[in-house]
């Protein structure tokens, strides 16, 4: 009972110095970036300052928003700089405890939902962010001024960035189904009609209510299905090639030797 304690007491301490090192990480580069606090949030907002009239500007309808805003941008920059090495601290402590196939398919699972996160944050930022706000622009009256506030800004584009971000992870969640059991790829294909059905749904409740917005999440959610599949499909035929089921014989089936008849 005491060697379990101090295993379990010695995998507390590794977790609290894995979750230390990322934070520092984090907060180090946070510092670093902080001096330039400003022209990273005006970085964020350019996609929506290109859209307002001349002479237009974002407002600020808190006292202490004008600061809080543009370090909470900064804090978010910092963690997405820092992710990988978060990353490798959370790979570096369950590692150990994975077989050797897991670890094999663990890692690029691992790098490829972060690259993919963080490719849904890009296209959300160069694409969806111009469309969007130039078809609001277009729609609202004339005789409306808009002026945004930073805040809701930043709680409008944090939205979209988890949004898009979580759909870029469907192929990675379609194999982890695949290789988990839970579900086939004939299976998938089955209810490939409900899965666009949902997309569009999804889209619909959390983007804003424009259908240019709907269709740049549902359409690339469909697509990203599609390639799940096809991925989930390669991994399943490279396991099987490198990995052969073994079947062990049925010991009670064996045959007892005759007896030598002389």
């Amino acid at each position: 009972m005491s060697e379990l304690q101090e295993t379990f007491i010695s995998h507390l301490v590794e977790l609290r110095d894995r979750l230390l090192r990322a934070m520092v990480a984090v907060i180090v580069v946070f510092v670093c970036l902080m001096p330039w606090a400003g022209e990273i949030y005006d970085l964020l907002a350019k996609p929506m300052m290109n859209t307002l009239p001349e002479g237009t500007h974002m407002i600020a309808t808190g006292v202490v928003t004008p600061f809080f805003v543009p370090v909470k941008v900064t804090m978010m920059v910092s963690f997405v700089l820092a992710l990988p090495f978060v990353l490798y601290q959370a790979w570096a402590f369950i590692a150990p405890g994975l077989y050797a196939h897991e670890r094999r398919l663990g890692l690029p699972l691992v790098l490829g939902s972060t690259l993919l996160f963080l490719l849904g944050m890009a296209f959300c930022y160069f694409f969806v962010f111009g469309t969007v706000f130039k078809f609001i622009a277009e729609f609202a009256p004339k005789s409306i001024v808009p002026a945004p506030d930073i805040e809701q800004y930043l709680s409008f584009v944090m939205t979209l960035f988890i949004a898009f971000g979580l759909t870029f992870e469907v192929p990675v969640a379609v194999i982890l189904l695949v290789k988990a059991g839970v579900v086939s790829i004939s299976k998938l294909r089955e209810v490939r009609p409900y899965v666009i059905v949902g997309a569009f749904v999804i889209a619909a409740i959390i983007t804003p209510p424009d259908v240019v917005s709907q269709f740049m999440l549902a359409v690339p959610m469909c697509l990203l299905y599609e390639v799940g599949i096809l991925l989930a499909k390669f991994v399943s035929k490279r396991a099987g090639t490198e990995e052969p089921e073994r079947v062990e014989p049925d010991l009670d089936r064996l045959e007892a030797p005759e007896p030598d008849r002389k």
